[in-house]
């Protein structure tokens, strides 16, 4: 029998889970984004809503949620343990090289990067998602005519007695939506500047993670041919470094500064 140590177990199966979790938390944010662009149109929270409903409801996406979920912890747990082990290895340090002049900043502290989203995520997760699920999220009736596109918005800051969930019906030309107003939780959560700013240093942080993250999952799976190192390269700045923390930067700003 083999007394070779099991690959998942090692340092190189350790690098390869978090490769494929993070390239899995990559795909999720472009996902979430997308959905959360819903904030900026102007029908009062009437898409965003609906949208927040189905991803919490339909079953595909509570499946894919929990899958989420557990890679976030495993992807966090190891870090943490690769991190630790690293530190043990060389516990006083390169003293006959410059660690600086050899990797990027952000290569260097990941670990700090990575603090930073995990707190980060853990005040989104009780924001918004907590509150929604669990907590007093307010309500709201979109009274829709068909014909006219004419809408009425009914709102309240508890929800009905007799609330039962997210509800869609017609009758004589009139769609009625009753939900939870998960857009007006959103507005009022962003009229605190400790909260803008932490969200602003959590895509920042998010920036600076993923650009080397990104590429370094490609090349932890082997993908570190010259024909693909280009366009990882790109993707991994120009997407995921600067487009994708931006986008979501620009939330908070939008409903601190402009609704």
């Amino acid at each position: 029998m083999s007394k070779s140590k099991p690959v998942l177990s090692s340092s190189l199966g350790k690098k390869l889970i978090m490769s494929l979790t993070g390239l899995f938390l990559c795909t999720f944010l472009v996902v979430h984004l997308i959905g959360n662009l819903q904030l900026f149109k102007d029908d009062a929270g009437y898409a965003f809503n609906n949208y927040a409903y189905f991803m919490t409801h339909f079953t595909p996406i509570k499946v894919v949620s929990y899958l989420l979920y557990l890679s976030v912890i495993v992807h966090a747990v190891y870090a943490l343990i690769l991190t630790l082990k690293n530190k043990a290895a060389r516990p006083v340090g390169y003293n006959q090289t410059d660690g600086k002049a050899n990797s990027a900043w952000n290569s260097r502290n990941m670990g700090i990067l990575g603090t930073v989203l995990l707190v980060f995520l853990v005040t989104h997760m009780q924001n918004f998602w907590y509150q929604y699920k669990f907590g007093s999220t307010p309500y709201v009736e979109y009274h829709t005519d068909l014909a006219s596109g004419n809408q009425e918005i009914l709102s309240s800051e508890t929800l009905p007695a007799d609330y039962n969930g997210f509800l869609k019906t017609e009758s004589n030309g009139i769609e009625t939506i009753k939900s939870k107003d998960l857009y007006k939780q959103v507005a009022v959560a962003f009229q605190n500047p400790l909260l803008v700013a932490l969200y602003l240093l959590g895509m920042a942080a998010l920036s600076f993670h993923l650009i080397h993250g990104f590429q370094s999952a490609f090349q932890t799976l082997g993908f570190n041919h010259r024909r693909y190192v280009g366009i990882v390269k790109w993707i991994g700045i120009w997407v995921f470094g600067i487009l994708v923390p931006v986008a979501f930067a620009a939330m908070p700003l939008y409903f601190y500064f402009i609704k």
